[in-house]
């Protein structure tokens, strides 16, 4: 995927599935784009809190494996949308560019006049990053920022 195909489509947008627990109870939530984001709720608006914060640790996962993200299925019916928040998206979409650019760590923090410490802690998921620090970055790829925001009530 690059990282224009990933900024055209419903990005950071990723279909959940909910399925009844038929031992437990409950509701198990999986992702079929992210095979490893499982997680469950005793109802359904406690299986989607939980499925945002299962996004959200499965995303920071294979940022901090350097694998790939996948970009999003299109929903299917019986599936709920879940989004990242947006730093993490965010993050992700900087990870995304540098792979896109072949271009390391260490290569970035040359670029931004900063140490490698520093941009390790940006694509850190875990670690609150000022927005204007990963504006900075991006637009160093080549990359704005565009926000869209979508009621959910309509």
């Amino acid at each position: 995927m690059t990282l224009q195909q990933a900024m055209t489509m419903s990005r950071f947008s990723y279909g959940a599935k909910l399925t009844p627990d038929e031992t437990d109870g409950g509701w198990v939530v999986t992702f079929r784009d992210l095979p490893e984001a499982i997680t469950q709720g005793d109802d359904v608006e406690g299986a989607l809190r939980e499925a945002d914060d299962c996004l959200e640790e499965a995303i920071a996962a294979r940022i901090d494996d350097k694998r790939d993200i996948p970009v999003p299925s299109s929903l299917v019916q019986g599936e709920y949308g879940v989004c990242l928040p947006i730093q993490t998206a965010l993050k992700a979409s900087l990870y995304l560019a540098m792979k896109e650019a072949k271009l390391s760590q260490v290569q970035l923090a040359e670029i931004l006049g900063l140490d490698e410490k520093e941009v390790r802690r940006i694509l850190d998921p875990e670690h609150g990053t000022k927005l204007p620090t990963i504006e900075r970055a991006l637009k160093a790829l080549g990359q704005q920022i565009s926000l869209t925001v979508i009621s959910e009530l309509g």
